[in-house]
């Protein structure tokens, strides 16, 4: 069984660590995947014979780690969707980004056009056809003046394909590492993490936080 770092789990919901470069689930690489992993745990613990449920209620995107949630019932499964397309559901981000933001909080808001032949998105005009809109917020948390790097913390309003990392690079500040999009850290991983979850609990409607810092080491030695 892989190793799996676990920050919560009952008889509903189960919120994990994903590390990053693994994908949320099964795709055409057949690597392990984190549904496959935790479906596994589940099966292993509780010793249950044939399938095991596990509802995919988000994703990351495969080179980016962090806090993932999986419903254990499908009626946790519906009413975790209901929350993230009501927008109760909320993630927040770090990034470590190339150079420094003069301003130390702000909103970024612009449109996007996801290329399915490239598995990239663009900012585009508005007027173009199928942009959709995304907004997220950020705040300068540290600036590190000898490697001209910045630690943001991100807050998404929408959740569009890729949308962090276009949006920064398209605001002149990259995520370092990122090998699509960025200027700086080629061959280095995404300097980008899921640290923070907040969701209403699918049964108690308890409203609950979780927190999951990467390592502090290599860029995210920024942290320290």
């Amino acid at each position: 069984m892989q190793d799996l770092k676990i920050l919560y789990e009952d008889n509903h919901i189960i919120v994990v660590e994903k590390k990053p470069n693994i994908p949320s689930q099964a795709d055409k690489t057949e690597d392990i995947d984190m549904l496959t992993i935790v479906k596994q745990y589940i099966k292993e613990k509780y010793q249950k014979p044939g399938n095991v449920y596990l509802g995919l209620v988000h994703r990351l995107d495969r080179p980016v780690g962090g806090i993932m949630v999986f419903a254990k019932t499908s009626k946790a499964a519906s009413r975790l969707s209901n929350q993230v397309r009501e927008k109760v559901f909320k993630k927040e981000y770090l990034a470590v980004v190339d150079g420094k933001i003069e301003q130390e909080a702000g909103t970024l808001e612009n449109y996007l056009y996801k290329d399915e032949r490239t598995n990239t998105s663009k900012v585009v005009n508005k007027d173009k056809k199928n942009a959709k809109f995304a907004k997220l917020d950020y705040k300068v948390l540290k600036y590190n003046e000898v490697k001209n790097l910045s630690l943001l913390e991100i807050n998404l309003h929408t959740g569009r394909h890729h949308q962090i990392r276009v949006q920064l690079s398209s605001f002149g500040h990259s995520i370092f590492g990122d090998q699509k999009y960025g200027t700086r850290g080629q061959g280095k991983q995404i300097a980008l993490w899921a640290y923070k979850l907040s969701i209403e609990h699918p049964t108690t409607k308890e409203l609950m936080t979780f927190e999951d810092l990467p390592e502090a080491k290599g860029t995210w030695c920024i942290l320290k």
